[in-house]
């Protein structure tokens, strides 16, 4: 259930905010949401191991900032925050931070639902990026160091007598390393080959926060 529509963690410190919008995420849909008065409440309990959905209160007793800076660089989490009042300043700090979207507060229950459901949406994109990801690197670990470093030079456009040129190798070595290659990393064209490694590397920016 939770891995079809990823967990919603509410940490909200006003207890009949926070049930109005529970109330308002469980109706008619078969996931997991729980409520957390602050964001103590929510490390203590491991639920930052869950990834998923996460909409903070800015003004809550842990301190949004903390929160945000903790988990707004988290592929595995989609925040919304929640905030009274901002000045533009604080907005733009907190969009540029890695939150997905601002809500006002108090909290409306049915804004509340739509947002979320919007950052489900981006969830399930990040987790399906993140499995492309992984495929790809996998089949790329395959390869040897000296298969690695063929693939480089093919990715910056080098035919078979200049890698063999750059790697002091005979063009029919080249040429068998290539084939390896394809067939290591079940390639069944050098475009194929190309487009693993630009999502394998790709992936691996993202996650380090390149």
């Amino acid at each position: 259930m939770s891995e079809d529509h990823g967990q919603i963690q509410l940490i909200l410190p006003d207890a009949i905010e926070r049930s109005a919008c529970f109330r308002a995420l469980v109706a008619g849909v078969p996931r997991v949401v729980r409520g957390f008065a602050s964001s103590d409440d929510y490390l203590a309990a491991g639920a930052d191991a869950a990834g998923g959905i996460v909409l903070l209160r800015w003004e809550e007793p842990g301190g949004g900032a903390t929160m945000l800076e903790r988990l707004g660089g988290r592929a595995d989490i989609v925040l919304l925050v929640a905030a009274e009042r901002l000045s533009l300043a604080e907005s733009r700090t907190i969009l540029r931070s890695g939150a997905y979207d601002l809500l006002p507060a108090p909290l409306d229950p049915r804004l509340v639902r739509p947002a979320v459901e919007a950052a489900t949406g981006e969830w399930r994109l990040r987790r399906e990026t993140e499995a492309r990801r992984r495929e790809a690197a996998a089949r790329l670990a395959a390869l040897t160091p000296r298969e690695q470093d063929i693939l480089e030079a093919i990715a910056a456009g080098l035919g078979n007598k200049a890698i063999a040129r750059r790697l002091a190798l005979s063009p029919r070595t080249v040429e068998v390393h290539r084939a390896n290659i394809m067939r290591r990393a079940e390639a069944g064209s050098i475009a194929e080959l190309l487009r693993l490694r630009f999502v394998a590397e790709a992936g691996e920016m993202v996650r380090n926060g390149a």
